[in-house]
């Protein structure tokens, strides 16, 4: 019998991270990310102090992000109208979620850097002498392939909406031109950043899915690594 509520209890449990996982957009977000870089983890040399880190703040994220959940829900539960306090709830959760988020940022970049850079600087110096004007084709380039598969997947306009995400393609290939210019991975880091925060505010004000922007990043980026490696 207590056999039966363990299970019981353990289908339950799944059954909160399946509903989560199904509802809400970010927990998709958060376990893709935590599966990328769990498998990148997998080819350095990491510690078992840096590893037990590492799934340390990916669980951090994650309940904190079903904490956020339940609380919505419960409140939702209680009332549909406008109250203070449901509000201030509610912030105060997704509050809890971006500090865990952002200190999850902050882990990955003290644990990871230091590998990723001797491999970083060799991409760049191979590419150092690189015209400055294959910065401005590639934009113009990025900008042209994303109009033409906006037109082919006929959704969205130029500047809104649609497959991809022109602003996370655009982003991107700054982001990553920059990177290859100053061959200064603190600007690199930053500029990377930024081009996450224009991604973010595309999928928070609904007007592209977490794929289409995931597409435009993934464009953007290659077409100015092409440019940069080849051409340069």
């Amino acid at each position: 019998m207590k056999v039966k509520k363990l299970i019981e209890s353990f289908n339950y449990a799944f059954e909160g991270i399946i509903y989560t996982l199904k509802t809400e957009r970010n927990m998709r977000i958060h376990f893709f990310i935590a599966i990328v870089v769990l498998s990148f983890s997998l080819f350095l040399d990491l510690s078992k102090d840096e590893f037990l880190i590492l799934l340390l703040t990916i669980s951090i994220v994650i309940i904190a992000e079903m904490i956020n959940t339940a609380i919505e829900a419960a409140i939702d539960l209680m009332t549909d109208e406008y109250h203070l306090f449901a509000k201030i709830s509610k912030n105060v959760a997704a509050g809890g979620v971006l500090i865990a988020a952002i200190n999850s940022i902050i882990v990955a970049y003290l644990i990871f850097f230091h590998r990723l850079n001797p491999y970083t600087q060799i991409l760049l110096n191979r590419v150092r002498q690189s015209p400055i004007h294959i910065t401005f084709v590639v934009l113009i380039i990025t900008i042209f392939t994303t109009i033409g598969l906006k037109a082919y997947f006929g959704r969205g306009t130029p500047i809104q909406g649609g497959m991809p995400s022109g602003h996370a393609a655009i982003a991107f290939a700054t982001a990553t031109s920059i990177t290859f210019i100053s061959e200064n991975m603190f600007i690199a880091t930053l500029a990377v950043f930024m081009a996450l925060l224009v991604s973010q505010s595309r999928i928070e004000g609904k007007i592209h899915s977490f794929y289409e922007v995931l597409v435009g990043a993934i464009l953007g980026t290659l077409i100015s690594i092409i440019f940069f490696q080849i051409i340069g």
